[in-house]
């Protein structure tokens, strides 16, 4: 009986080592993040920069099925003093913070505006522009104020944009429409389903220059912000390598390049100064 019990004891023995050191493997499986470090990244050869499709100037595909614009012509630059090939990857407003949560893309470059909460969520490089919410409506009825707003019409934003986090917050009387592409907005404005149309006041005055018949009667919603590069929470060597590349191509004025290369024929150059931020610093 003693020796049966010994047997037993020592079988108790092993079986829990045997539990404990899996149960140590699954924590370390668990807590593997889902994102690549910057060594991962040059051994893949590749970067994985979620930039939008839909969205001219900053991020689309045009009539050859190429990518560009201002935020494409960033991550080129991105992936070549990396050294590996880029892979751009679609995405959506509402899909930023889970694509980088799901390890999908390295690198979100999608006209992402810093705030509070997203920085609990991913992790902010330093930023490379300037921006505020604008609204833009047509010239026949150009909304210039938010304080008498018929509650009978609603505004359209873009699910997952700073416009629609402001507006629930501020006016929450304002009926809001919600899409997931630009494309869609775009129609739902022209289309006469609302009465206007709230986003990136970057966005909305593109949008009244190549469009006639319309307004951007409210060119500053709300504070400024600025816009930066996303990284997956926690993805240190990267977001130094990102910060410290920022820093060296604000050196060499490489964002005002870029704006001259993709936003001007849109804004002109009078914007270029006040959109651009050089070197992740900002005024004031």
């Amino acid at each position: 009986m003693k020796n049966t019990r010994k047997w037993i004891a020592a079988i108790m023995a092993v079986l829990m080592m045997v539990l404990m050191v899996a149960c140590g493997n699954n924590a370390q499986t668990e807590n593997k993040v889902g994102y690549r470090t910057l060594e991962e990244i040059k051994a893949a050869g590749t970067i994985n920069i979620g930039v939008f499709s839909d969205k001219n100037p900053f991020g689309y595909v045009d009539e050859n099925g190429e990518y560009q614009g201002y935020d494409v012509y960033f991550a080129r630059r991105l992936a070549e003093d990396l050294g590996v090939k880029v892979n751009f990857i679609s995405t959506e407003a509402a899909n930023r913070i889970e694509y980088l949560k799901t390890g999908k893309v390295d690198i979100i470059l999608a006209n992402f505006t810093v705030t509070p909460a997203r920085a609990e969520e991913v992790d902010f490089a330093l930023p490379y522009m300037n921006v505020a919410l604008g609204v833009v409506s047509p010239e026949g009825r150009v909304i210039t104020t938010l304080e008498d707003w018929d509650e009978n019409d609603e505004m359209i934003v873009i699910s997952g944009t700073t416009a629609e986090t402001y507006l629930t917050e501020n006016y929450p009387n304002i009926k809001l429409q919600k899409y997931d592409t630009y494309a869609n907005a775009k129609n739902a404005l022209e289309n006469g389903n609302a009465a206007a149309w709230a986003n990136d006041n970057t966005e909305v005055l593109a949008y009244a220059m190549q469009n006639p018949g319309y307004v951007v009667g409210i060119p500053t919603l709300g504070g400024n912000d600025t816009i930066a590069p996303a990284v997956t929470k926690g993805n240190t060597t990267l977001l130094d390598w990102l910060n410290e590349e920022i820093k060296a191509l604000g050196e060499e004025k490489f964002f005002h390049a870029d704006y001259e290369a993709t936003l001007a024929d849109t804004y002109g150059l009078d914007y270029e100064d006040e959109l651009v931020v050089e070197g992740g610093v900002t005024a004031g």
